[in-house]
């Protein structure tokens, strides 16, 4: 097969039967947004208020358009017009003439125009306007009725910024006239994972004459299968039995072992015409029952139990360690493997091992789950289904029937891939669905008949389960340290703590005159740090919490740094308390770890594109398989007060921890002060041990904060350190 770019120009017009009166270069992939933003000379649309110029473009048509320069082909070639994607609702036209109608972006198409077109013919994608249920209001709501990611509407991380266009590969290929149209790998494992019964399902362009050969490869390029059959039908099966396969595991859980599956067509003269590959992870993943789930409630009269989310893989219960995955591009055309990639990788070296991929975003380009596929980050998928009421209507149900499809298609074939989701917060005030709502139950269907084997939930969080906080303090005063030791829930599947973005990083995008102090009203509003998460709140910088913990702040410097520092800590203590609740708990994901462009303020661990921000290193300390960890009562103290941390050993490991010893320290300003000694036995696989109650009278010194030191001197890559407040009881600040 050879491929053929096209070259591509795009125009709006009011009118779908109106020519644009002006056309500019296009990228394709990309977007309209940036295609047009480029001729006109506009400034970045991530600089100060730069965004609000693009607002029109989400209510006009666009026509990319591109002269066909034909390949020569041969008597037995055909060419194909291929698209893998384009946002969002569209028609493709030859000389005027359409020859696609589709709606939804999710589901790839491919044309046979051998016959329609000719060298120089004019090839059309009009886009219509962004679709939108109401006028007004201006936000997710709009989304309500398709199947374009609701957070392109707006969100309190993300501007509203609606991309349309050609998101996704699109070009013309030459090809044999009968060629692998389609093939896939499916498998079943027996219950002691010694034996994987493997089936290729193929479809052919046409019946041929020659043959099919099926090879299976090892993880070091080893043949371990090989089945010909004759090409004579247009579809089919094969099969092959694979004895003690090697399987695929989670990050730190085993290897991430991938066999390739190679698919060869021949003619009859025994001529090579076609190569298809994929990849191909061997691994069970259920969702079970955490132990004493079936227990509760335990008084009569009896209701349903919480619904499992313990992830079970090969057989191994397994603590998710994650965090939500979000767009890391606002236009989803511009992302590519090297937009992914670095993500990825950190997210694996902080010891993550799951990505929920939230439903109010896209579903992620195929580079995405090769990296996961290479990686061992496992990947809940939802469906393009986020807070809204997603009412059943035939024409609603038709494109998500299409799209879910079209997207399990796609998903499914993926070693990472464990879960399948309905979409994000639909059982509550603000969505209004339940597990009788149509849609929720298409998906269901749709997920058991196309991929039975993988567990599916209809939204998140379910019973049993949590979403939030999002503070490090709480309205009422109380702290991430005493709200999480009080919480007994199965999953934490989104809990945040805010806070700033560094200041180098801060003044890349907020102009000079708006920098310090943070004001509403300016460019810091528009980028996150005030009413973001609801309206009139100072979400999500939180000027006052910052300023009542450290008092006034004379710099932007020393506002970022005490604000990282709230965040960094809220979320040690938040993963942390999360793994201490095993096995009830068996999740903690934080929202959000990435950001599709700059944030002033965030949850996010990491800010676009791929810079890690303080908080990030904190929580990559939280989630090391074994670690050192101390539940601390809060984070300001003083000194006479008792300090009272527990202590414990954290280990999600799938090996034992040998007996060892621990040493406790306290560190004010210079004086590093002993506080206990602990010597704790052997720690079985996948367990955590409570230890002693340190309990220590602060003394009277001068510092404004200490540090809780917990070190193992045979092993430090378990050591821990906790930065708190100290105060003395005359502090100038209270």
């Amino acid at each position: 097969m050879k491929r053929f770019e096209l070259t591509w120009e795009v125009g709006f017009t009011r009118n779908e039967d109106q020519a644009p009166e002006k056309r500019v270069k296009a990228t394709v992939p990309g977007a309209v947004q940036l295609d047009w933003a480029r001729a006109e000379g506009w400034g970045p649309y991530t600089y100060g208020d730069n965004w609000k110029d693009y607002l029109w473009m989400e209510d006009v048509y666009w026509s990319y358009t591109a002269r066909l320069d034909l390949p020569d082909r041969k008597e037995d070639e055909r060419i194909y017009f291929v698209c893998k994607g384009v946002d969002y609702r569209f028609k493709v036209k030859l000389n005027g003439e359409v020859i696609h109608d589709q709606e939804g972006m999710f589901t790839p198409f491919e044309i046979d125009i051998t016959e329609k077109a000719a060298k120089g013919d004019l090839l059309e994608v009009l886009i219509f306007p962004a679709p939108k249920s109401v006028p007004e209001p201006a936000n997710q709501r709009q989304a309500n009725q398709c199947c374009k990611p609701a957070v392109s509407y707006g969100w309190d991380w993300h501007p509203r910024l609606i991309p349309l266009g050609i998101w996704d590969e699109t070009y013309l290929e030459l090809r044999p006239a009968c060629h692998i149209q389609d093939c896939e790998v499916f498998y079943e494992l027996n219950d002691d994972f010694t034996r994987a019964d493997v089936r290729l399902q193929y479809k052919l362009s046409r019946k041929g004459r020659g043959r099919l050969v099926w090879k299976l490869y090892d993880k070091a390029c080893n043949p371990v299968g090989e089945v010909t059959s004759p090409a004579s039908v247009d579809e089919g099966n094969l099969s092959m039995v694979l004895y003690q396969p090697e399987l695929w595991w989670p990050n730190e859980q085993g290897e991430q072992v991938l066999y390739t599956s190679q698919v060869e067509l021949f003619d009859e003269n025994h001529e090579l015409k076609d190569v298809q590959k994929c990849r191909v992870g061997f691994k069970r993943a259920r969702l079970v029952m955490h132990p004493g789930a079936w227990r509760e409630p335990e008084d009569f009269p009896k209701s349903r139990s919480n619904p499992p989310i313990t992830m079970e893989i090969n057989g191994r219960q397994i603590f998710c360690k994650g965090t939500n995955w979000v767009n890391p591009e606002i236009f989803p055309g511009i992302i590519t493997r090297e937009t992914y990639e670095p993500l990825v990788i950190l997210a694996k070296e902080a010891h993550m091992n799951l990505f929920r991929v939230w439903g109010g975003g896209i579903v992620n380009k195929e580079s995405f789950f090769d990296l996961c596929d290479e990686h061992g980050i496992m990947v809940w998928q939802e469906f393009p289904l986020a807070c809204n009421n997603y009412i059943g209507t035939p024409e609603y149900l038709r494109v998500l029937d299409q799209e879910s499809k079209s997207i399990i298609k796609r998903v499914r074939r993926h070693a990472c891939h464990v879960l399948w989701c309905g979409g994000n917060e639909l059982f509550n005030s603000w969505s209004g669905m339940t597990d009788q709502s149509l849609a929720l139950r298409l998906l269901d269907s749709n997920c058991f008949l196309m991929d039975p084997q993988k567990p599916y939930i209809m939204t998140s969080p379910l019973s049993g389960m949590a979403h939030g906080s999002y503070l490090f303090r709480y309205p009422n005063g109380e702290e991430v340290f005493q709200v999480m030791p009080k919480a007994s829930n199965t999953a934490y599947t989104e809990f945040g703590c805010p806070g700033p973005s560094p200041a180098d990083y801060i003044r890349t995008f907020i102009p000079e005159e708006d920098l310090f102090p943070p004001r509403k009203g300016t460019a810091w509003e528009t980028h996150h740090a005030f009413n973001a998460w609801y309206p009139g709140s100072n979400t999500w910088l939180c000027p006052e919490v910052i300023e009542d913990y450290f008092g006034p702040c004379n710099s932007l410097e020393e506002l970022t740094e005490r604000g990282m520092l709230l965040q960094s800590e809220g979320y040690k203590c938040i993963y942390e308390e999360a793994r201490r609740q095993k096995p009830k708990c068996a999740m903690a994901l934080n929202w959000c770890y990435n950001e599709p462009w700059p944030t002033a303020a965030n949850n996010s661990l990491i800010n676009w594109p791929a810079r890690p921000k303080p908080a990030y290193y904190a929580v990559k300390a939280s989630c090391r398989p074994v670690l050192i960890s101390a539940r601390i009562p809060k984070f300001t103290w003083q000194d006479g007060e008792l300090f009272k941390p527990e202590l414990w050993i954290l280990n999600d490991s799938p090996n034992p921890v040998p007996a060892g010893q621990v040493e406790a320290f306290l560190r004010i300003g210079e004086e590093e002060i002993f506080l206990l000694r602990w010597d704790y036995p052997e720690l079985p696989p996948n367990r955590n041990m409570p230890g002693p109650v340190i309990r220590f009278e602060l003394p009277r010194l001068e510092a404004e904060r200490m540090t809780l030191i917990l070190r193992n001197p045979a092993r430090p890559e378990m050591d821990s350190e906790y930065i708190l407040l100290y105060r003395q009881r005359k502090s100038r600040w209270h």
